[in-house]
C-alpha cells in the first residue's frame, strides 16, 4: 500500500469535483491510501504563464509547504503537474529564494501525473474498469510535450474491459485552450476547436477523454453548443468506472 497525497487542482476543486472522487475511488480501489491536505491552493500556473511571477511566488512556497510531508503526490492534470516541476523552481530562483527552489525541485520530483503514478509508480496497466461504450482519446499539450506521458494513458485505456477505444486523427493537434490563450487569442482558439472537434465528431465515439479537465471543458463546451451528444469524461472517470458490459439479447 502506498500512501498518496491528492493534489486535486482548482478546476477539478472548483468545477469538476467528481474528478477529484473519481482519482480517490480509483486509487482506493488499488488498494492504496488517499489523503487530501485540505490547506492546498491554486500552484501559481495562472500567475506564472500570464507573466506574474512575483504574484506567483507565494503560491510557490505555500505549495511547497503544504506538500513536502509527502512521499507521492498525484494531480489528475498534465498542465498542473507541469507547472510544478517545471515552474516553481524557476520562479523561486528568479525571486533569490535557492533554498525554495531546492525544497520545490524535491517535491515535484515525487509529483506525478495519474497515468504517471499508474504505470511508473504503482507498476498497473489494467486498473479493473469496466467502460462498454465507443471512446477517443485527447492527449493534453503539456501531458504530452512537458510530461512526456506518452502512450501510458493509451496502455491504461486499452484494459478498459469492454470499451471500444478508436484512434483520434491528428491527435497530437492542440485543442486550442491554453488557459489565458482561449480568452486572448479567440478567433485562433476557435478554430483550433473547430478541427478538434472535427476529428472527434468523425470517430462516432461517445465520448472523449484526456487528462486535464481544461481541455474536456474546452471541447465539451464547444460539443454541447453543437449539440453533438458527445461527452467528455476524465481520464480518471473512465478508469474508476465499474460499468458492467450490457446484456446482449439472445
Amino acid at each position: 500500500m502506498v500512501r498518496i497525497a491528492l493534489f486535486v487542482t482548482c478546476l477539478a476543486d472548483g468545477l469538476f469535483p467528481d474528478v477529484g472522487r473519481a482519482t480517490v475511488t480509483l486509487l482506493e480501489r488499488l488498494g492504496h491510501e488517499v489523503v487530501f491536505p485540505d490547506r492546498q491552493t491554486c500552484c501559481g500556473q495562472m500567475h506564472t504563464n500570464t507573466g506574474y511571477q512575483r504574484e506567483a511566488l507565494p503560491l510557490v512556497r505555500h505549495h511547497v509547504e503544504v506538500f513536502e510531508p509527502y512521499d507521492v503526490v498525484v494531480a489528475p492534470s498534465g498542465s498542473c503537474v507541469g507547472s510544478v516541476r517545471h515552474q516553481h523552481a524557476m520562479v523561486a530562483r528568479r525571486a533569490g529564494d535557492g533554498h525554495l527552489a531546492a525544497r520545490a525541485e524535491a517535491v515535484a520530483s515525487r509529483t506525478y501525473e495519474l497515468s504517471e503514478l499508474l504505470v511508473d509508480v504503482l507498476g498497473v496497466e489494467d486498473v479493473g474498469a469496466h467502460f462498454p461504450h465507443r471512446v477517443t482519446y485527447h492527449p493534453t499539450c503539456h501531458s504530452l510535450r512537458l510530461l512526456r506521458v506518452d502512450d501510458k494513458p493509451l496502455r491504461l485505456l486499452r484494459n478498459v474491459r469492454g470499451m471500444d477505444l478508436v484512434e483520434l486523427p491528428d491527435a497530437d493537434q492542440c485543442c486550442g485552450f491554453g488557459g489565458t490563450f482561449a480568452v486572448k487569442n479567440s478567433d485562433t482558439s476557435t478554430a483550433m476547436l473547430a478541427d478538434k472537434m472535427r476529428h472527434v465528431l468523425g470517430t462516432g465515439a461517445e465520448a472523449v477523454t484526456a487528462g486535464d479537465a481544461s481541455c474536456l471543458m474546452h471541447i465539451g463546451g464547444g460539443l454541447s453548443r453543437l449539440r453533438a451528444g458527445t461527452r467528455t469524461l476524465h481520464l480518471a472517470e473512465v478508469l474508476a468506472s465499474t460499468e458492467e458490459q450490457p446484456a446482449v439479447a439472445s
